[in-house]
């Protein structure tokens, strides 16, 4: 008997990746109304955010995500009252299951905001993108881009897509095939709650202990809840604290250094640069402004 081939259908395909924009947005921040022909997804990381598409106002929540279709008329804007983190994603696909998406607004879950996640760690590897500039219209190759950068931002996009879309079909569950035990699902919350008590101080031997968990172990199930590593997930915890002490309160640069465990103000400024685009400084007058 003869091996059977099967030919892959694709059911999505994208040919072009356009930009990739991970935005920390003022409260009052209003974009520009533009349409372009290839299609947009805006996703609402933390905060709410007011979608306009041909005319219609929509409320994206936190946790959401709205797709602008080729040549819809589009823009958004903060509530005015939060700043939110946005991560919007345009590409170029003729794939008809994307009709799906025209104009709807979709709750994103925890497997495609981990693929969301890899899309956007992968796009930094690969380009050199600038800190919050809506206006972007060519993002520019790293000097070093990762190997075959731009191929796995593609496969990522596609197994997302697709993966939305077996959510707003699968009424039922029925084709869940994997479930994190319910003892792993406060593992990030409580990783965040040592990292906010300990701040840059705290080391992976420090995490394993107080979870009673091996090292090894802590990597596998953390991995598998939210899709990236520890460190990466420590580095978000610090700069998403770092900014809110920036925005919310008066204390200096070397007092919040301090207050996030860094040994040194110079250290402090030379991580939250690094990760955020933007020294402590300029961030605090960006949205005390």
């Amino acid at each position: 008997m003869k091996y059977y081939k099967y030919k892959i259908e694709n059911l999505i395909k994208i040919t072009e990746i356009v930009t990739v924009h991970y935005f920390d947005f003022d409260k009052n921040f209003i974009s520009d109304t533009e349409s372009h022909d290839f299609w947009e997804m805006v996703y609402a990381e933390r905060g709410d955010l007011i979608c306009f598409n041909d005319g219609k106002k929509t409320v994206l929540k936190q946790g959401e995500a709205l797709f602008h279709k080729p040549m819809e008329e589009h823009s958004l804007k903060a509530n005015g009252k939060t700043s939110p983190k946005v991560i919007i994603i345009s590409f170029n696909s003729r794939s008809e299951a994307l009709s799906i998406f025209a104009s709807k607004t979709v709750k994103v879950k925890n497997e495609a905001q981990s693929l969301l996640y890899s899309i956007v760690n992968e796009a930094k590897k690969t380009f050199d993108l600038p800190y919050s500039d809506p206006a972007l219209k060519k993002m520019p190759l790293a000097e070093k881009p990762a190997l075959g950068g731009l191929q796995m931002i593609k496969n990522y996009a596609e197994i997302l897509l697709i993966t939305l879309i077996r959510d707003e079909t699968d009424v039922n569950g029925e084709n869940k095939i994997f479930v994190l035990p319910k003892s792993h699902d406060k593992i990030s919350g409580r990783i965040s709650e040592i990292l906010s008590e300990g701040g840059a101080n705290v080391k992976i031997d420090d995490l394993a202990g107080a979870l009673g968990y091996s090292k090894s172990y802590l990597f596998k199930v953390f991995k598998l809840e939210t899709g990236t590593t520890i460190n990466s997930f420590k580095k978000t915890v610090l700069i998403n604290r770092a900014q809110s002490l920036l925005a919310k309160t008066d204390l200096s640069v070397t007092e919040i250094a301090e207050k996030l465990g860094f040994d040194t103000q110079s250290y402090f400024t030379k991580f939250f640069t690094l990760n955020a685009r933007v020294t402590p400084t300029e961030y605090r007058k960006i949205h005390r402004a």
